[in-house]
C-alpha cells in the first residue's frame, strides 16, 4: 500500500500565510527605505520572491532579493549568496525559508549574515516544526506543527500552486 500524503496547507492557506507574513514584516519594517529578503535555495528562495510580490502590492519598501545557497548536507561550507557585502551591509534583512525543521541550515544561514553588520536581523518560514537541535526561531511564521520525529514536511512549488504536506 502507498503512503498517504497528509495535506498540511493548500494553495489558499498558503497563500493567505504569504499574506500575513508579508504585513508582519513590513510592519516591524515601516520606517525603513529599503529591506534585504534573503531566501535559501531552493524553496526558502521561491517562498522570498513570493513575500516579495506581497510586500510591493502593500508598501512602498525597495525590496532587494538575495538567493543564500547553503549546501543542506554539508552545512560548514563556504556559504555563498547573489548579493555582495556591501549591498547588505547595514541595512535590514530578512532571512527566508520553507521549513524549519532541525534548524540546521537556518542556524548557518543566520552565522553567514552575522559575519556582517546589519541594521536589523529576522527570520521567517513557512512552516515551524518542533524539532530543532540549534537554538534558532522564526521571527515570521506561517504556521507552527508538532509532528513525529518521522514526519517529513514538503512544500511543493508548482507553476499555479503551492502546497504543504506530511511525507
Amino acid at each position: 500500500m502507498a503512503p498517504v500524503e497528509t495535506i498540511i496547507l493548500t494553495n489558499t492557506q498558503i497563500e493567505q500565510k504569504i499574506r500575513r507574513i508579508a504585513f508582519q514584516i513590513y510592519e516591524s519594517n515601516n520606517e525603513e527605505n529599503e529591506l534585504i529578503i534573503a531566501g535559501i535555495a531552493n524553496n526558502g528562495y521561491l517562498f522570498a520572491k513570493k513575500i516579495i510580490e506581497v510586500l510591493s502590492e502593500i508598501s512602498p519598501l525597495k525590496t532587494v532579493l538575495c538567493k543564500v545557497v547553503i549546501d543542506k548536507k554539508n552545512p560548514i561550507t563556504p556559504i555563498t549568496t547573489s548579493l555582495v557585502v556591501d549591498e547588505y551591509k547595514n541595512k535590514p534583512l530578512v532571512l527566508v525559508d520553507d521549513v524549519l525543521n532541525s534548524g540546521t541550515t537556518l542556524i548557518y544561514g543566520v552565522k553567514h549574515f552575522l559575519d556582517v553588520p546589519l541594521k536589523r536581523f529576522k527570520t521567517a518560514v513557512l512552516v515551524n516544526r518542533n524539532h530543532k537541535k540549534y537554538p534558532v526561531k522564526a521571527d515570521f511564521k506561517g504556521i507552527s506543527l508538532s509532528t513525529s520525529i518521522k514526519e517529513h514536511v514538503v512544500v511543493e512549488f508548482k507553476e499555479n500552486e503551492i502546497i504543504a504536506y506530511l511525507d
